[in-house]
């Protein structure tokens, strides 16, 4: 695998327009809602938007996406009793001050800043890692503007070493995201990435899917800032890049 500014997949994925549902996946919501409606009543309370997106990450196959969001469910009442959580159960990783929101890029959707060099595993636990994943992903998602499904991430590996290194970490991340915050990845820009960085990352990748794939751009030094304006108008990319908006830790969105 090769180090390169183009995408992962090859290219840009397409944008699909968030409010709009075509008629072939208003048909396939409605036999899946009747299919997880009935396995599981709390599928009630979701919208059609988030049958859409289970929908969309299994390519409108109505089993597949099912069994998908079925397990979500599962997983959040399990995981989540308590329908959130709170900052007292992820004081390890708040402390390391490594993700941030600011700004809206030029579709609209949020835009998350992560230090990946401040990530420390040996400071808390897998448990806590991944109570900081859903902490943050429920962060975002609340601060969606109306109309708008999807988040813009900058992971900066500025620094990242092996002390940084947390593959089990990345791969539990990766899974919540992948299944159970399917299509709420917009894009995800890679900056400031060390040679050493791929030696983690060549594990991580089998584990991508071809839809995640698609929306990873590695950015060259040379070329972040006209690369990011490509996406993010300067008033809102976040002043670390040059921009004019002062990062807010994810904690304070």
């Amino acid at each position: 695998m090769e180090f390169a500014e183009e995408s992962v997949g090859g290219g840009a994925e397409e944008e699909e327009a968030p409010q709009v549902i075509s008629e072939v996946e208003k048909s396939r919501i409605g036999i899946m809602r009747a299919v997880v409606e009935r396995e599981d009543p709390s599928a009630k309370d979701v919208d059609d938007f988030m049958i859409r997106r289970f929908l969309r990450a299994r390519n409108l196959d109505v089993e597949k996406a099912s069994k998908l969001f079925l397990k979500y469910l599962s997983w959040r009442r399990s995981f989540i009793p308590n329908g959130a959580i709170s900052a007292s159960e992820i004081p390890n990783d708040l402390a390391q001050q490594k993700l941030f929101m600011q700004g809206l890029d030029k579709m609209g959707r949020p835009i998350v800043v992560g230090y990946g060099a401040r990530h420390n595993p040996s400071k808390g636990s897998l448990e806590e890692f991944k109570r900081f994943v859903v902490y943050s992903l429920d962060k975002i998602c609340s601060r969606m503007p109306g109309g708008q499904e999807k988040f813009v991430c900058i992971a900066d590996l500025e620094g990242w070493g092996y002390k940084s290194s947390d593959v089990r970490g990345y791969l539990a991340a990766l899974s919540i995201l992948q299944d159970c915050y399917p299509e709420r990845l917009g894009k995800l820009f890679l900056i400031h990435v060390p040679y050493i960085f791929m030696t983690a990352w060549k594990m991580v990748y089998p584990f991508i899917d071809p839809k995640t794939k698609k929306k990873i751009v590695f950015v060259e030094n040379k070329k972040l800032r006209t690369t990011l304006l490509e996406d993010i108008d300067e008033s809102q990319l976040p002043d670390a890049y040059g921009g004019r908006l002062p990062l807010v830790p994810i904690e304070d969105c």
